[in-house]
This record gives C-alpha cells, sequence and structure tokens, in this order.
C-alpha cells in the first residue's frame, strides 16, 4: 500500500487525514471496522490535528484487510495502490473499491 487518505471527522487514528491504525478492516460492505471514535467527537480530532507535527504523521499501514467485494481484494487483502476511506451519511466505507 503506497497510500491510504482518510477523511473522516471523528476517528482515533486520523490524524490530518494520515491512518495511524497497523492493519485496517474493511467488513464485507466496504465499511471501515477499525473507526473508533473519539470520546470528545469531532472537536478533539480537530484540536488534534492543531496540535500534531507533520513528523508525527506515519505512512499507510503495511496491511489492509478487506472483506468487500472488490477488484482490488486479493485473498482478503487489498492490492490497489492508493486507497480513500471517507463518512458517509450515516458509516465510513472505502471510496476505492469497486465491485467486481
Amino acid at each position: 500500500m503506497e497510500q491510504l487518505k482518510c477523511r473522516t471527522v471523528n476517528c482515533r487514528h486520523n490524524l490530518k487525514s494520515h491512518c495511524n491504525a497497523t492493519v485496517i478492516g474493511m467488513d464485507e460492505k466496504g465499511r471501515c471496522a477499525t473507526k473508533m471514535k473519539r470520546l470528545g467527537g469531532a472537536l478533539e480530532q480537530t484540536f488534534a490535528e492543531l496540535e500534531a507535527a507533520d513528523d508525527m504523521l506515519s505512512d499507510a499501514p503495511a496491511i489492509v484487510q478487506c472483506d468487500a467485494e472488490c477488484i482490488y481484494n486479493k485473498e482478503r487483502r487489498c492490492t490497489a495502490t492508493s486507497i480513500l476511506v471517507k463518512d458517509k451519511l450515516i458509516k465510513t466505507v472505502c471510496a476505492t473499491r469497486i465491485k467486481e
């Protein structure tokens, strides 16, 4: 995985659109199963991003486990070179997913 951009506004792992989780899990519907809401919500997310230095930002995690029907899913591992994860109305999903 070369790049993973996360556009969720309330997740403990998200810091300036970088995911700090070591392993990311996507369920069969392409929803991010790794998302953990912050106790302070979106306001806490904003403060964390203001305080974060750029050298604290990690690269994309090495492993994205995926159970979704997708052309990038090879034996439960995502093979896409880049992934975009973003919030929908009531869930956080992989926007890169392409159904077979």
